[in-house]
Order: C-alpha cells, then structure tokens, then sequence
C-alpha cells in the first residue's frame, strides 16, 4: 500500500474509532468511508494496521484491541494467501491438536490436518487465486476470546468462488489465533 493510502486509511479509521466509541457504534461493527458509499474494499486497504502480534511474532503498538488484532492476522493470512504461501496462511491457526476446521460436510481436527487439506485443494497458484475477506463483523465473547463472521471471496482466472465463514478465535501466547473455523461455499 502507497505511504499517502495508509495516511488516509489511518485517517479514516481514527475518525471511525472517535465515532465508534458511541455505544449505539460498537468499533467492531465500524467499517471504513469508501465501503459506506458502496465501494468494495478490500480486506488490506481496510486494516489500519496498528497491531499488537502478527502472526510469526511481528510487533507493533498495542492498545487498539481484539477487533483490530484480529483484523491484523486476518489481513496478515490474507497476504500470504495471495503470495501463494498457504504455511504463511496457516499461521493464523492455533498450532494444537484441537484446532477444528468444518466445510464441504467434513470436520477436520488438528493444525496439520487443515493444513494438508490446504495444500492439497489449493495444490498450485491458479488453484488459489486472490484473496479476500469482507464484511467482517468481530465480536468479543471475552478478554481471550471473540466470534468473526464474514464473508471470503477467491479471484481466479476461470472462477469467482465465494462464501461465508464463522471463526473462533482465541488469545494465546503467540496472539490471537483461529482455534475454529467452520466456512460454507456460496452455490454459483
């Protein structure tokens, strides 16, 4: 992102967080100008970036909360996602056992399980397309945990897959991690 985008995404963001501590405007629910007006935005133009742990253990200031810090991993899966680094994607998961992942009817346990899906449904870049997440609502359910609902969308040369997803995700040690994901297809 050009240094001048992130000023204004910055500037946007301060001026929704200003709004958004109204209690009839939870933060979580804030979303920026341009997708107001009706513009997609896509998830890294819509991430202020001001982070506390990315996944990998990259720093910055802390202070601005789960939804934010969930909104980092999530942007930070996305990026590796479209770099075609699906290890990098996975390190928003909780590396545990217990790590659930439901979609295509199947219930899948454990980081390495959801991992080999990945790797073999997306074998290859044409196969993984771009991606996106939109219309992310985050709400809190604790001081470690909080529920993501939104919706994901991949862009690829011959398709446009796309859906909905409902994630759990829990503070740990390393941050914030996904420890449940249970996402659905859209039918084309």
């Amino acid at each position: 992102m050009k240094p001048d985008r992130v000023d204004t995404v910055l500037q946007e963001w301060s001026a929704i967080a200003r709004r958004a501590r109204r209690p009839e405007s939870p933060p979580w629910r804030a979303t920026p100008a341009a997708s107001r007006r009706g513009r997609s935005v896509s998830f890294e133009e819509s991430s202020a970036l001001r982070i506390t742990t990315l996944p990998g253990g990259a720093r910055a200031p802390s202070g601005q909360g789960p939804p934010l810090e969930i909104r980092a991993v999530m942007s930070a899966q996305a990026a590796a996602w479209n770099r075609g680094d699906i290890d990098g994607f996975m390190n928003g998961y909780a590396r545990s056992r217990s790590t659930i992942f439901v979609s295509e009817d199947a219930v899948r346990r454990g980081w390495e399980t959801v991992r080999a899906r990945y790797k073999k449904k997306y074998s290859d870049r044409g196969k993984m397309g771009q991606l996106t997440f939109s219309d992310l609502e985050i709400t809190p359910l604790s001081s470690d945990t909080a529920v993501v609902l939104g919706r994901w969308k991949l862009k690829r040369a011959q398709d446009w897959p796309h859906g909905r997803f409902t994630l759990i995700f829990r503070r740990l040690p390393e941050g914030w991690r996904i420890v449940h994901d249970h996402t659905s297809a859209a039918k084309e």
